[in-house]
């Protein structure tokens, strides 16, 4: 026994350590934020932004991605701050865990017009399923905010310097992030990401505030050494700008820049296929022109992340009859099972989520099934985002 045990014992030993790499666990979408999601200058003069996110890998350093995408001047932060918040549902930190970010070893950044900045690397262990509450100190507001308004998160802003402050009583809430776009961490256990290019049905809408219980979240939840980067934008489509810019024009900053990403999942076309009628019937011709041009739009993805070694999958578009938001013929659904069969064919995308499948109701396939649907027959409900993260195989991350 002794003899086997000391063999178990140098095996072990004698193993090479796992090299640690930094890989995303957590990243948002930016946008301009629309006139009703938007801050007042005001908000952010001589103030104070505490944000929470939840990571879904942990690691034993992280660094802080922060984003002026769509300022038009450059943005000075005074001092940006990360701690373990109390609760995901209070301002609340534990003082003893908050340590000041740094920026090439200074605390203050500044920030050009379009571009991002990555913090210094900041040992700071986590733990799969950890939140982190980011704490920003303004001067002086944004000439233009950039931000991610579909954050099923509330951020609080009281004004002073209290980036340390134990709690920030009376702060003002939002349902919205600003300036903060990813973290890395450092790990051994994961060096790779997947990210999920996609709508509000990707960003949550429908979800829980502060639940973390978007589908994302749930995939995360079922490969714990997998990072998975949200890129959905609400009413996001393939082919024009709508609320963010469009996918293909945002594909290379939220697809490609991604730490580790080695996978994308891409569900988006029901906002382009929605928009074209939502004013009334369209000629056949018409409709044949859009889907031809929504499919070119997926073949642009699959070229791109191909040229970038990247595997990528393509998501199903779900049933949307009787959304109260585009009220879809039946040229429409024509139109969506269309490209679902494009989708699903053989040659085009790496693999196929069937999201479609996994959330139309049998005895009505143009719609979601009832226990999915969130209520406005567009939008899955939490039950029916779990279906979907159950949808996809754990399988087609092992490549």
């Amino acid at each position: 026994m002794r003899t086997l045990l000391l063999a178990l014992v140098l095996a072990a030993a004698s193993k090479p350590a796992t090299p640690e790499a930094w890989v995303g666990s957590w990243a948002c979408s930016q946008q301009i934020p629309e006139p009703q999601n938007a801050l007042a200058p005001k908000d952010l003069e001589n103030a104070t932004l505490r944000q929470i996110v939840h990571l879904p890998i942990g690691g034993s350093a992280l660094r802080v991605h922060l984003s002026n995408a769509f300022g038009s001047a450059p943005l000075t932060l005074i001092s940006v701050s990360i701690a373990r918040p109390r609760s995901a549902h209070s301002a609340a930190i534990d003082p003893a865990t908050n340590h000041g970010l740094t920026f090439a070893g200074h605390a203050d950044v500044t920030i050009p017009a379009g571009a991002e900045y990555i913090s210094d690397p900041l040992p700071y262990i986590t733990a799969p399923g950890d939140d982190v509450a980011i704490s920003i100190f303004y001067r002086d507001p944004p000439e233009r905010q950039t931000g991610h308004p579909g954050s099923r998160a509330t951020s609080y802003i009281a004004h002073g310097n209290l980036a340390s402050a134990p709690d920030l009583p009376g702060a003002k809430t939002v349902d919205h992030w600003y300036q903060i776009s990813a973290i890395d961490v450092l790990t051994g256990d994961a060096a790779l990401a997947v990210v999920t290019l996609g709508d509000s049905i990707t960003d949550g809408h429908g979800a829980t505030t502060n639940g973390n219980n978007r589908w994302p979240d749930i995939l995360a939840r079922r490969l714990p050494h997998v990072g998975v980067l949200n890129a959905g934008i609400g009413g996001n489509r393939l082919l024009d700008d709508g609320l963010g810019p469009n996918a293909l024009a945002r594909f290379d900053r939220d697809v490609l820049a991604q730490t580790g990403v080695r996978y994308v999942i891409v569900l988006e076309g029901v906002n382009d296929l929605g928009t074209a009628l939502r004013h009334g019937p369209v000629a056949p011709e018409e409709h044949a022109a859009l889907v031809r041009r929504i499919l070119d739009a997926y073949d642009q993805l699959i070229t791109r992340a191909h040229a970038h070694h990247l595997r990528i999958y393509g998501g199903t578009i779900t049933p949307y009859a009787g959304s109260d938001y585009y009220h879809p013929d039946a040229a429409a659904e024509a139109d969506r099972q269309q490209i679902n069969a494009w989708i699903r064919a053989p040659g085009h995308f790496d693999e196929v989520v069937d999201f479609d499948k996994a959330l139309r109701d049998p005895a009505h396939p143009d719609r979601l099934r009832p226990e999915f649907d969130s209520g406005d027959h567009l939008h899955p409900s939490p039950a029916g985002y779990a279906a979907m993260a159950r949808a996809i195989p754990l399988a087609f991350f092992s490549h």
